[in-house]
């Protein structure tokens, strides 16, 4: 049996843990050339039409694994 190639798909899931809104709605991964990245996905309606989109971000995983770790406010000298 073959692998499969999951190159250049990807999948979101409904985010139960939405606590306010400016986490995303939909949350998940997409592989593109190769490189996988974290998909976040808000659900949107255009001011002008009002119809309901998309609002797509993307993060780079090996970039966010780089990132240094966030301090806590308490810790912060100013």
């Amino acid at each position: 049996m073959t692998e499969y190639d999951n190159t250049n798909t990807g999948l979101l899931f409904k985010n139960g843990q939405k606590e306010n809104e400016k986490f995303a709605d939909y949350q998940g991964s997409i592989n593109i050339d190769g490189v996988d990245f974290w998909l976040n996905a808000w659900i949107k309606t255009s001011s002008k039409t009002g119809k309901k989109f998309m609002s797509l971000q993307a993060k780079h995983k090996e970039q966010m694994k780089l990132m240094p770790a966030r301090q806590d406010d308490d810790e912060c000298p100013f």
